[in-house]
């Protein structure tokens, strides 16, 4: 977090990139089942700006955005049930991270709920290997299919990286339990990859049938071509190749909310990462945005179906 006031947060917002817009006209591209074998998953943070805002995050536009990858076991082409994690299995998962933090919280907090969270999102996969020589190029196209997702979070665990330096591998492991990943059954290919092209759809996510996430893939801040020139900064010995998928980040309404103000006296006063944890737990159960077993989630992307999760124990 940054020392600045909670409007300077705010009037900093990005605007939208400047897409080129596709799958406007049914002409324009084609609906197949959506097959993916992937090596690799990677994942985009904070790429709307409303969803910047509701989180209490800073945006520096000097600085790329939150790159993490999500491993294989969070891969659910299927959408079967979720299972929620257990306490062991969050006190495991970030003993992963960094050894000795699961005795910490065995220890210090007795209640310790995973504060599960969804984020409905537009995803693409690479139809051919990307020319990385040529991927910082505005006028590149990178071969890419569209598809919809669901990417899940373990909240409590991500808010574990709160000042560490290697925070997004929290960020990571927050969103890697088995099957944290559902994916919808179809995918929009264009007929012709044009640079800076995003597939226009409103993504909308329902819990419960309540919705929950409304918005626009054209009110993404970053363009496909920009996130992999990300992924290739912040991985550039571990490229994404044909196949490999990537989730373009959520829009606003999620779960996890923090107000401005309470990021920036959060900063102000120097809290570490367990006391904003303590916190955070407290208030969790008055906000009631949680996923809990039960649920039902429900992610839509227009022309490209839905993909529907249960939450289970």
């Amino acid at each position: 977090m940054c020392g600045c006031s909670p409007i300077s947060q705010v009037s900093h917002l990005p605007k939208p990139a400047d897409f080129v817009r596709v799958g406007v006209q049914k002409s324009e591209g084609r609906l197949v089942p959506l097959e993916l074998h992937p090596e690799s998953i990677f994942g985009m943070g904070l790429t709307y700006a409303d969803h910047i805002k509701e989180t209490g995050s800073h945006f520096d536009p000097r600085k790329a955005p939150p790159v993490f990858r999500k491993k294989m076991v969070s891969f659910n082409p299927c959408a079967r049930p979720v299972r929620v994690p257990s306490r062991r299995d969050l006190i495991n998962c970030a003993d992963s991270v960094e050894p000795g933090l699961g005795k910490r919280l065995e220890k210090d907090f007795k209640q310790l709920p995973p504060l599960l969270d969804y984020e409905g999102e537009l995803g693409f996969v690479l139809l051919e290997d990307v020319d990385w020589n040529k991927v910082r190029d505005p006028g590149y196209a990178p071969a890419i299919g569209y598809f919809i997702a669901n990417d899940l979070s373990a909240r409590i665990v991500a808010v574990l990286g709160e000042g560490m330096t290697n925070r997004y591998d929290y960020w990571e492991a927050s969103k890697s339990f088995e099957g944290f990943l559902p994916v919808g059954s179809t995918m929009w290919i264009p007929e012709v990859h044009a640079a800076n092209a995003i597939f226009s759809t409103v993504i909308m996510t329902k819990v419960n049938g309540e919705v929950r996430q409304e918005d626009w893939t054209t009110n993404m801040i970053y363009t496909p071509r920009q996130m992999l020139v990300f992924i290739a900064d912040t991985y550039p010995d571990d490229l994404p190749r044909k196949g490999d998928i990537v989730l373009t980040g959520t829009p606003s309404g999620v779960g996890m909310r923090v107000p401005a103000w309470k990021a920036w006296l959060s900063d102000v006063l120097r809290l570490d990462r367990f006391t904003k944890l303590g916190f955070l737990i407290r208030s969790a159960g008055k906000q009631n945005r949680f996923l809990k077993p039960g649920d039902v989630v429900v992610v839509s992307g227009g022309i490209l179906g839905e993909v529907k999760t249960e939450i289970v124990e």
